[in-house]
């Protein structure tokens, strides 16, 4: 399989699954412990729970504390719930927001900034932004790549008393996050981590109400027992991507440049200047999607989203940049990353293009 879908998962970092092993040891070892136990196997799991998060950290804003989650879907919805407690004054957020923010943002009939043919949102002096409420920017957009101002949107926010959430799973360990944010929602399994983990940054002097009751054990913030094991393979891969970071964005770039090029005949949806080079998403006229992933079944690439992957519907994002109906269907989403080769690609893009050449071909 030539594996083209960065945005949805990444492939396990080796130093990922290295840190975890440890801590999936059964009986024999001391490192199934629970890291809320004060004897001492307890305590070396605390231990590297710390240090894990301190690896996280090291790649987000300082003036603020990481607090581990399931993963990004939790922290979004724990922020924009909590947030709302401590900011009572309204919500917004960008109209292509991941579905984690969008459907609670739609569920509370919170206004929405649209987004123009680009995918990017307008200045924030032209957007309406709530008083003494909150408002949630993806830093990248999981669909299209596009790269939104969110230090401006934050410092805009902030004069209305407001809080900045940014959704920053995609750009995460690949690129510098801003300051300015308030929360920041990372997922550990979109940078070569594993899956079921992720993190919300708090910013120092600002405390969220607890989104699940119980015990509090991380840090009387979240309760539920933490995984040692997951969060010593966050913190590797996080580790791991801030010794790579200029090293797998200057591998990316090479990567767009062989893309683009071997996709001449398609249209680039979403803006190409400012948007993270690890993203192509396209669209071919004429061309059904749905028939290509059937076609193409040597590659695994997407139509969009995998979390909307099952509704049936085409794209919010693309819609909300103006795309027709026709446009949607015609669109394909393209990712790749650390461990994809530059022959991988050329390979793979090859045989989707010929399978769309054929399409359109047959449909003549």
């Amino acid at each position: 399989m030539y594996y083209l879908d960065y945005q949805a998962t990444t492939p396990l970092a080796p130093e990922a699954l290295e840190a975890m092993l440890p801590w999936l040891a059964g009986p024999g070892s001391d490192g199934f412990a629970n890291p809320s136990s004060q004897y001492r196997a307890g305590r070396a799991a605390a231990a590297a729970v710390e240090v894990a998060r301190a690896q996280v950290a090291a790649l987000l804003p300082r003036g603020g504390r990481v607090h581990f989650t399931s993963g990004a879907t939790e922290a979004l919805n724990w922020a924009l719930v909590s947030g709302a407690r401590l900011r009572p004054g309204g919500q917004t957020g960008s109209a292509i927001e991941h579905h984690g923010a969008l459907q609670r943002l739609e569920d509370e009939g919170a206004p929405l900034i649209p987004v123009g043919a680009d995918g990017l949102v307008p200045p924030p002096d032209e957007a309406e932004l709530p008083e003494n409420g909150l408002v949630a920017l993806m830093l990248v957009n999981n669909e299209v790549g596009t790269i939104q101002p969110v230090a401006a949107y934050a410092e805009a926010a902030h004069a209305r008393g407001s809080l900045l959430l940014c959704d920053a799973v995609q750009a995460y360990g690949r690129m510098a996050i801003p300051d300015g944010p308030d929360l920041i929602a990372i997922s550990a399994h979109k940078l070569h981590g594993p899956k079921g983990i992720g993190a919300l940054w708090v910013r120092d002097g600002l405390r969220l109400p607890p989104f699940i009751l119980g015990g509090g054990q991380e840090q009387n913030m979240r309760s539920g027992t933490v995984s040692p094991a997951l969060v010593a393979g966050f913190g590797a891969a996080a580790k791991v991507a801030a010794e790579r970071r200029e090293q797998d964005a200057a591998h990316v770039a090479r990567l767009w440049e062989v893309a683009v090029g071997k996709l001449a005949g398609w249209t680039i949806n979403g803006s190409v200047e400012r948007r993270y080079r690890g993203n192509l998403n396209v669209r071919r006229e004429g061309v059904n999607a749905v028939r290509l992933l059937s076609d193409v079944r040597e590659v695994a690439f997407s139509l969009g989203s995998a979390c909307g992957s099952g509704s049936g519907k085409t794209s919010h994002v693309l819609r909300a940049m103006g795309l027709d109906e026709r446009q949607t269907h015609a669109s394909i989403r393209l990712g790749w990353g650390r461990y994809t080769t530059e022959e991988e690609l050329r390979t793979a893009l090859g045989l989707i293009d010929a399978a769309a050449e054929r399409q359109l071909r047959f449909a003549a």
